[in-house]
């Protein structure tokens, strides 16, 4: 299964990813994880996404598709994919669904964790004044959450009409929102 989870920043996506790898053995792709590791590994593929890193630009759409087909190669037989921080625009999601289909499959399902924007931002604002994550600055934050916004919607609607795409309240329960999840999962 591959499963797309979106969500902006705080909404409980993490922490939903990590349950479904523990209870389902699904792999999570996290792009950002990916792209730290590949750096790390001194790859061929690590040094270009490095240098790419260290000019400062963003790593292409290509690169990306290359981490992750390089983990799908890596991670045979599990029960899923869960893809987390891409696609994040149009074209990234036409580059994965080409990635897949060269390999038999495609995206089974996208979760939409929907949350209201000022409640998160309180969260989040309560969550760094506690904890003092820098990840959590307000103002940082409202930034992130617009980014997901503007980058994000339009793919609403590429999965929407393909009916992949479930909504899940966000704002419920961490074991509401799992519940939520599971039941998208069964069908």
């Amino acid at each position: 299964m591959n499963l797309i989870m979106f969500g902006p920043p705080g909404a409980g996506k993490g922490t939903q990813a990590k349950r479904l790898v523990e209870g389902r053995g699904f792999v999570q792709l996290s792009t950002g994880d990916m792209l730290r590791a590949a750096r790390a590994s001194g790859s061929e593929l690590g040094q270009r996404v490095a240098a790419v890193m260290d000019s400062g630009s963003l790593v292409s759409d290509e690169i990306v598709i290359e981490l992750i087909d390089d983990q799908i190669t890596k991670n045979p037989g599990v029960a899923g994919f869960i893809y987390d921080g891409f696609p994040r625009t149009t074209a990234q999601a036409v580059a994965l669904d080409g990635l897949l289909a060269s390999r038999g499959q495609r995206i089974d399902l996208v979760i939409r964790l929907v949350v209201d924007d000022e409640e998160l931002l309180a969260r989040i604002t309560k969550r760094f004044e506690d904890q003092g994550r820098s990840d959590d600055n307000p103002e940082t934050f409202v930034k992130r959450l617009a980014a997901y916004n503007t980058q994000t919607a339009p793919l609403l609607p590429f999965y929407g009409d393909r009916g992949l795409l479930r909504e899940v309240d966000g704002m419920a329960s961490m074991d509401g929102v799992a519940a939520a999840i599971d039941a998208a999962l069964a069908g």
